[in-house]
């Protein structure tokens, strides 16, 4: 992040608002990813599913979507779902107005369709194409968005290529520079991220990286980001993989994201994953690049973080004076307890 950005971020808390706001602009998903946190069974608190949801289409989720842009005056917005693109009609409206207004835009998305090739022309606006692995694990887990539709549907953009690392991924040797060389050489790829799957407290599955296997994979990613300049993830924020926020109070990004669901009324929390993930063993590139910056130390050995800390207490007292937020639904009071202070 660079030093203007978090200056405007800052003027952002202490005006009460969020800097960046992630919409699931839709409930609709032609794929059934393993591990998806969107579609699991707490991600809204239990009380309703995602795909469950009244959402919106056509004019009206063009509308929702502005207003909420009006409302919370974010400086960034990430657009996902469910799978964007099944409105793309509606993109093709909405994000030329979000690139007007100064915002700068991120569809996250799976490529299952083209990209309109109109949306390389719109400013502030960048791509997120999830890819799990390599083709004989990526096409299993995402068809129909396999390997062959991806590389279609993205000619003619720039785009950034992200990856989860699920354990999966880990049992070979040299799997992470492979999956490197392969994206790296594609003219079409500007960026690569990778993030480390995150559980939810108590979820007992395959895709979660044992602490040694963690480790070694914090490892390689350091030495891969000085072989490979499209991984674009800074050292600090590799580090961070190794030693996650713990739980939403000291993560930076849980606390400057609004994250709201495909009815535009009610917030997902504590953070983009909803339901009740496991902060210890967070993976979410996001957390961990705002981890980066907040323990990032100024010249006479402050903390940024602590800066945003302060501004926060401020920006929530503005905040509350001006208007009150959306509901939150309701979460179980299980979750509330082993989740900690939400």
């Amino acid at each position: 992040m660079k030093t203007s950005e978090v200056i405007q971020a800052w003027g952002r808390i202490l005006a009460g608002y969020m800097p960046a706001l992630s919409i699931e602009i839709t409930r609709e998903c032609p794929l059934a990813c393993p591990g998806c946190y969107a579609y699991g069974n707490n991600h809204l608190g239990g009380g309703v599913l995602l795909n469950q949801l009244s959402d919106f289409k056509g004019e009206e989720l063009v509308a929702g979507i502005l207003k909420l842009v009006d409302q919370y005056r974010p400086l960034h917005l990430s657009i996902v779902g469910g799978e964007p693109l099944v409105r793309f009609r509606e993109l093709s409206q909405v994000l030329p107005q979000l690139s007007a207004r100064g915002i700068h835009s991120q569809v996250v998305t799976s490529a299952v369709r083209p990209i309109p090739a109109e949306w390389a022309r719109i400013d502030r606006l960048t791509f997120v194409v999830s890819v799990d692995g390599l083709p004989a694990e990526h096409d299993v887990r995402r068809k129909p968005a396999t390997y062959d539709r991806i590389l279609k549907h993205i000619a003619g953009h720039r785009i950034t290529v992200h990856c989860t690392i699920t354990r999966q991924m880990t049992g070979r040797a040299g799997y992470l520079r492979e999956f490197m060389d392969f994206w790296a050489a594609r003219s079409e790829v500007s960026k690569i991220w990778m993030s480390i799957f995150t559980p939810q407290v108590g979820e007992d599955s395959y895709e979660i990286l044992l602490p040694e296997i963690r480790a070694r994979v914090v490892a390689e990613l350091l030495e891969l980001r000085e072989i490979y300049p499209k991984l674009d993830m800074p050292r600090g924020l590799i580090r961070a993989y190794a030693e996650p926020p713990g739980d939403p109070d000291h993560c930076v990004f849980a606390k400057t994201t609004l994250s709201m669901t495909a009815d535009l009324k009610h917030r997902v929390t504590p953070c983009q994953f909803g339901g009740n993930p496991d902060c210890s063993q967070c993976g979410c590139i996001a957390s961990a690049g705002l981890v980066a910056v907040g323990r990032h130390r100024l010249p006479l050995g402050i903390r940024v973080g602590s800066i945003f800390d302060a501004s926060l207490k401020i920006g929530r007292l503005v905040g509350a004076l001006r208007e009150s937020g959306p509901p939150v639904i309701p979460r179980p009071k299980e979750a509330l307890t082993d989740a900690g202070d939400i």
